[in-house]
């Protein structure tokens, strides 16, 4: 056995005091120590891929003992869903750290922040590289305490009110994950999800359904699904750039890779077809709920942070209507490769593209407002010839949000659709869905289209000064936030252009 994803853990655990007391000497140090414990990891993720691609079971998996008296092992995996999700959430932490030099700078506790980035990026690969549901809760519970501390030091004005506004809910919702992994512990008397997966297809069938109502509830919270969206635009409109690009990339991913993971792939199975299919059709419903309130509210501000965290509400109902195009014969307990469904590989395309391209869209919004120390884009305009490299990036993960070819959400918004198709062809209850979902990519690329004329083009609005007062001058941003911006680009445009080697992960994995 190797032990790579144990090294997963065990590096930046081991490593927090050394990032914080290098952040005493240099915060520039800190945050280049945080991005190579990022990269290793990338790399040590990666070597779980040819097993993940050509081993029978197309996993990978370590196990070691762990509590014994309850018959748990502390079991770290990957498969084509799991490693996808945490390389681009490793990627993601890597520009976040890079971006933070430059737009965290002269900023206080510096060496707590970067501390705190390590201590999320383990629960972020935890969520993600573990069967253990005991384990899977304590990360779950772990991005929640750092995300907390980074929104309040590091935010705006109403930072640690909003930031405790973000914990209450997230933490309300974790509430009824712990009720679902509870339940299914007692029901089953296993602990890893894949025991309990195939323990859960004798137990109580009505046990089952409200484990299955609980989980994907408290995951539904996370993935700020209306109506439980509340907390997010306050979050996002509060938090650092970098800490925006992590919740909006990574953490609402997390509840949409959970539901995935634990309510369908976990519990569906065992639930019946009758009931399976009724709770795939709510899926559809709130997706598209999601998908229209975010859209309509992003179609209309003029924060250039809320807009970018309505876009995210929408986004979350796309992922939530591909959900629900679940193969609903797995209710019955039949085994399901999903290269069968065009649509769940769509989805799970989606958490990737959408993570790369949101997260560059805040990382370039928050150079915007560094640069000119300004938020409401109706006082912006003109600052393509200004800020060319932010425009660009910008544009790209903009027009990528908006589902435009040939960048990354296209790929994964068309296969979705194209699933949903399929879907229809045996199931007429998705037509209007599905109608409604299409029009809502129409209203997602025009308040994308409006956001970056608004910032970028035309003339520039007229400042009002003191009098006496020198305008501000505005320039590009600097060097590192350059390479954070390039390390994302190259990513939502190769996946949109050459998105196989995620593909082929993801058609590896079987539910049911």
């Amino acid at each position: 056995m190797t032990f790579a994803l144990l090294a997963v853990f065990a590096i930046p655990t081991l490593s927090m005091p050394f990032v914080y007391f290098t952040g005493k000497k240099s915060p520039k140090a800190a945050a280049i120590f945080v991005a190579l414990i990022a990269l290793v990891n990338i790399s040590l993720v990666l070597t779980t891929v040819p097993t993940v691609l050509n081993s029978s079971s197309h996993q990978y998996i370590e196990s070691y003992t762990w509590i014994s008296v309850i018959k748990t092992s502390f079991t770290l995996f990957t498969d084509g869903i799991s490693v996808s999700v945490a390389l681009v959430s490793l990627a993601l932490i890597v520009a976040a750290a890079l971006f933070s030099i430059n737009y965290m700078a002269g900023k206080n506790h510096l060496p707590v922040y970067y501390a705190l980035l390590c201590v999320l990026s383990v629960g972020v690969v935890g969520v993600f590289l573990t069967s253990n549901l005991l384990l899977f809760y304590f990360c779950w519970e772990l991005m929640l305490v750092p995300a907390y501390f980074i929104i309040g030091e590091w935010g705006y004005k109403d930072s640690y009110k909003q930031a405790f506004k973000f914990f209450i809910y997230t933490h309300a919702g974790a509430v009824f994950v712990l009720l679902g992994i509870g339940a299914t512990y007692v029901a089953t008397g296993a602990t890893d999800m894949f025991t309990a997966q195939t323990a859960l297809l004798t137990a109580s069938p009505t046990l089952v359904k409200w484990i299955l109502i609980a989980l994907t509830a408290g995951f539904a919270v996370k993935m700020a699904i209306v109506p439980v969206h509340m907390w997010l635009p306050d979050a996002h409109s509060e938090a650092p750039a970098p800490m925006s690009a992590l919740l909006s990339g990574i953490i609402i991913s997390a509840g949409a890779y959970a539901i995935l993971r634990l309510s369908l792939g976990m519990v569906f199975p065992a639930v019946g077809i009758t009931f399976g299919t009724n709770f795939l059709y709510a899926l559809a419903i709130v997706g598209v709920l999601s998908a229209f309130f975010g859209s309509l509210i992003a179609l209309v501000s003029t924060d250039i942070k809320r807009l970018i965290a309505y876009s995210s509400i929408a986004h979350m109902g796309y992922i939530m209507f591909g959900l629900s195009l679940f193969p609903a014969n797995v209710a019955a307990g039949t085994a399901v490769i999903l290269v069968s469904s065009l649509a769940i590989t769509g989805t799970v395309l989606h958490i990737v593209s959408h993570a790369v391209s949101k997260g560059l869209l805040f990382l370039t919004a928050g150079g915007v407002m560094h640069q000119t120390e300004k938020r409401d884009i109706r006082k912006m305009g003109g600052l393509a010839s200004k800020m060319p490299f932010t425009a660009v990036s910008s544009t790209i993960a903009a027009l990528s949000i908006g589902g435009a070819p040939p960048f990354a959400c296209f790929i994964s918004e068309f296969l979705i659709f194209v699933g949903a198709f399929q879907v229809i062809k045996t199931d007429s209850f998705y037509i209007i869905p599905t109608a409604l979902m299409l029009i809502a990519t129409v209203i997602s690329l025009a308040y994308m289209l409006r956001f970056t004329a608004k910032i970028y083009l035309g003339q520039p609005a007229a400042d009002e000064l003191v009098e006496g007062e020198e305008p501000k001058k505005v320039v590009d941003v600097s060097n590192y936030m350059k390479i954070s911006l390039a390390i994302l680009v190259v990513l939502v445009v190769l996946v949109g252009i050459y998105p196989t080697f995620f593909l082929n992960l993801i058609q590896t994995v079987r539910f049911g």
